[in-house]
């Protein structure tokens, strides 16, 4: 029920829904009961029963007595006038107008509903969206993607189809049951009461199905998660699995996984299906329950009912039964939908590694140097950098080398604060980055990555990506730095050519040198480059270095590289093993050393 309750908080402000719907259900449910109450002079005309005699306009009070005496008063004057045809005509008139009513009523609940509805499930995908674009890069070394997907998409949808279309039930049906209960009290106490024996054996029944199937929809949607996983990587490696034909191997994995994925839901949708004629099974048992015992209590003489009175007391209770369907459907919906609501509560209250702190300050420009201060991280338990103390001064370049594993892109991504340090600190002028507000912070570093991360998008709105305001001229000149204007002008539409999912459309060197025109167009004082030429071929590596050596002049940049013929004019090299800065100076000092430098140098020039 908590995280129902929560869930509910997401439709939040509440003013503009409960108000409006309190009115419309409560006019749905009135008109409803007066359908069937009709029935009863409805009857008594048709079989010749005497009717109550109210000759006088009764006084009015606001009670039952006084609305069924006052109608009385206009029924007997309309027999008066018009005859028994006269007045099937008019009660059948008055209970064509009250079904009108109760279902313009309920339509109009529903609008009301369906607003509530809609801006709650668009408040879950927009948090769960932040949640995804804010985390920590922590995050996702311990999140599955496949299940990141499965969240924003199957859990939202799940507590759409269930949670949230539970609400109408939830909130009318309840009602609606109370109320027939409360005017079949009116009718015959007695009777009512002896039925109200079979609704905890009902309700029984149902919350066991609705507790198992809680369980069974948690492994459910851990298997989507695992088989969009699988799906995702495929799409991502298919170059690889076709390389390594390893088609039938993952399609056996695949298979197994969908198939453990179809078992489990074959089984909750039976059990789901079981609750609707379950509770129309027992309903009915009930009510002919009723007739039995009704019936014999009237031919005995034992009840005050008439006849007529208790065809419209089945009748009502025949009401009972589609909302009591109703009712027991929305809560073994409700069971997936709260394991769907679990998982994407859990996504969403999780706390942000990193966040300004309270009394963040603003850091406009870079004017010194950055400093690391005995700083260490580590995974967890997993330690990657130890102790490491250097300076960066402005405007110098230094260069990150090691064998892979040893660190260097980790070095780099404390700066931005893609990770917190976990020991020491890293000062930039001199103040520590976790006192600095992350945007501020990061609005000083430009980065360029092994990987050209491009979007779904226009070759401008890529080059511009991150600005509030568009200058295209500023833009272009970035674009001719970066040795990508040409190119640019030869797509489709020029800076507007949209360039597909991940830029699928460009070759490598067009993608990277894209990131490139993205980085001059930032302007950021402080440069990190991470392999950025280690996946092209000679003639791209060319012109991508070309743009790089141009954006690199006037700025403070961190190059991690593999191929160290990029890195030769670096004003300081810094050789990483193991976390551990192990060799430090220029080209010519490291190779005078005679260390891990300079075998990596040969190394390289034997290949």
């Amino acid at each position: 029920m908590k995280i129902f309750l929560r869930l509910l908080q997401f439709s939040k402000p509440y003013h503009h829904y409960v108000p409006e719907y309190i009115v419309y259900i409560f006019l749905y449910i009135i008109f409803g009961l007066l359908n069937f109450t009709l029935l009863i002079p409805l009857l008594d005309v048709l079989f010749n029963n005497k009717q109550p005699l109210v000759a006088a306009m009764p006084t009015f009070s606001f009670s039952i007595d006084y609305f069924k005496d006052y109608f009385y008063y206009n029924l007997n004057s309309y027999v008066q006038a018009h005859g028994k045809l006269g007045v099937l005509v008019y009660v059948s008139g008055v209970l064509f107008a009250f079904v009108l009513l109760k279902n313009l009523f309920g339509y109009l609940s529903q609008k009301v509903l369906t607003r509530m509805r809609v801006n709650l499930l668009s408040k879950l995908r927009r948090d769960l969206f932040f949640q995804y674009s804010n985390q920590s890069l922590a995050f996702y070394h311990y999140e599955k993607k496949g299940d990141l997907l499965s969240s924003i998409s199957n859990d939202v949808i799940e507590i759409e189809n269930s949670i949230a279309a539970s609400v109408q039930t939830i909130f009318r049906e309840p009602l609606v049951i109370i109320s027939t209960f409360g005017m079949l009290f009116y009718l015959s106490p007695h009777l009512t009461l002896f039925t109200l024996i079979f609704f905890p054996i009902s309700g029984f029944i149902i919350s066991n199905i609705s507790r198992r199937l809680r369980k069974q929809s948690n492994e459910n949607q851990s298997m989507v998660g695992v088989v969009l996983n699988m799906a995702e990587e495929a799409i991502s490696g298919i170059r690889i699995i076709k390389s390594f034909n390893a088609e039938k191997i993952l399609n056996k994995k695949f298979n197994d996984a969908n198939t453990k994925l179809s078992t489990t839901l074959k089984s909750i949708v039976n059990q789901r299906e079981l609750a609707s004629p379950l509770s129309e099974v027992l309903g009915v048992l009930v009510i002919l329950v009723i007739i039995i015992y009704g019936g014999s209590l009237i031919i005995e003489g034992k009840s005050t009912l008439t006849a007529s009175g208790f065809i419209a007391y089945i009748a009502f209770y025949f009401q009972i039964i589609q909302p009591a369907k109703n009712t027991a459907n929305a809560f073994t919906f409700l069971q997936r939908g709260l394991s769907a609501g679990e998982r994407v509560l859990r996504i969403i209250d999780m706390p942000h590694d990193i966040a300004d702190k309270e009394n963040a300050i603003s850091k406009p420009s870079f004017d010194h140097e950055i400093v690391y201060n005995n700083v260490s991280f580590a995974y967890k338990d997993d330690p990657i950098l130890k102790g490491l103390t250097t300076t960066i001064p402005k405007g110098k370049t230094i260069a990150l080398v090691g064998e892979s594993g040893a660190g260097k892109s980790t070095f780099a991504d404390l700066i931005p604060r893609f990770y917190d340090v976990v020991g020491g600190s890293i000062t930039i002028d001199g103040i520590d980055i976790r006192d600095i507000k992350v945007k501020d912070l990061r609005s000083l570093i430009s980065i360029v990555s092994q990987e050209a991360i491009l979007f779904n998008d226009s070759v401008l709105n890529n080059i511009t990506l991150g600005s509030d305001v568009i200058d295209i001229e500023k833009a272009i000149d970035a674009a001719k730095i970066a040795n990508a204007h040409e190119f640019i002008l030869q797509l489709e539409k020029g800076y507007d050519t949209e360039i597909g999912d991940r830029g699928m459309r460009l070759s490598g060197g067009q993608k990277q040198r894209l990131t490139i025109a993205r980085a001059i167009y930032k302007n950021a004082p402080i440069l990190i480059l991470d392999e950025a030429t280690s996946s092209l071929d000679t003639e791209s590596e060319r012109l991508v270095q070309d743009a790089i050596n141009k954006m690199m002049q006037n700025r403070t940049s961190v190059v991690i590289a593999h191929r160290l013929s990029t890195i030769r004019h670096a004003d300081e090299i810094i050789v990483l093993q193991k976390g551990n800065i192990i060799e430090r100076g220029n080209h010519e000092q490291l190779l005078a050393a005679g260390g891990m430098y300079k075998k990596l140098i040969e190394m390289q020039e034997m290949k």
